[in-house]
């Protein structure tokens, strides 16, 4: 059975899983610190291994996807298995090609994946397994912060629920606003790119906020935190990589 680790570098945090054949054994996620060197990575990775009595050395191979821009001409050297019909794919983030790789193998039919990470993405496989391309904007956390920097009176709020949508103190507004508006964004465009592309599309949101937003989504399916790292497992298995499990 092959054992594989599976990183994945996004703009904010740093997902890190290994897996025992197809299943996820141990997860970790770490903030993404461009100032580290490689060797203090791999410190702390067999700090990780240690705390969670696994051992380094059980490690077969290794799949990496990054959004650092050299990195993402390498999506063009992998086998990914799907076509992406963008103007100019390098372009496109190697983590949203792994989350769009994912959630079609997950139900095999047209798709809309969307990310809640430093930005929000929505990104559309189409029946046929093509990557067509997606949708940008601000993630959550960078509009909180925007608001906060930029008004002299706003304070940080901790992101839950507010007990209705029309808020009685400044707190319950802007909770209010960011769940309630951003569900509405979601719902919104996942709607406008089914009705231009496919109005059956399945719905799977991934990323550390997307349990927030999901219960209130009217389109969202399912949420799968670890979305990301079993499309590197799929990509590493089309590489050449195998499961013997």
């Amino acid at each position: 059975m092959t054992v594989l680790l599976a990183i994945n570098v996004n703009n904010t945090y740093t997902k890190i899983g290994v897996y025992a054949g197809t299943r996820l054994a141990l997860n970790w996620r770490l903030q993404t610190d461009p100032g580290r060197t490689a060797d203090e990575y791999g410190v702390l990775l067999l700090g990780l291994f240690e705390a969670a009595g696994a051992l380094a050395s059980a490690i077969d191979a290794v799949v990496v996807s990054s959004v650092v821009p050299p990195m993402n001409a390498i999506i063009d050297e992998i086998r990914t298995g799907m076509p992406i019909l963008m103007d100019n794919p390098k372009e496109v983030g190697a983590d949203r090609i792994v989350n769009a790789v994912a959630g079609y193998d997950r139900v095999r039919a047209a798709c809309i994946v969307v990310d809640f990470g430093t930005a929000t993405t929505f990104d559309y496989v189409s029946a046929r397994g093509e990557y067509a391309g997606g949708v940008i904007v601000p993630g959550i956390a960078i509009s909180l912060d925007a608001l906060f920097l930029r008004t002299a009176k706003l304070p940080r709020v901790e992101l839950v629920r507010p007990p209705r949508v029309v808020g009685r103190n400044t707190i319950h507004a802007i909770q209010s606003g960011v769940i309630y508006g951003y569900t509405a964004l979601v719902d919104g465009l996942v709607e406008r790119i089914r009705k231009e592309n496919d109005t059956h599309a399945r719905v799977l949101a991934t990323g550390g906020l997307a349990a927030l937003i999901a219960p209130e989504s009217s389109t969202i399916e399912s949420v799968d935190e670890f979305l990301t790292l079993d499309g590197l497992r799929i990509i590493y298995e089309r590489n050449g990589g195998r499961d013997a499990s």
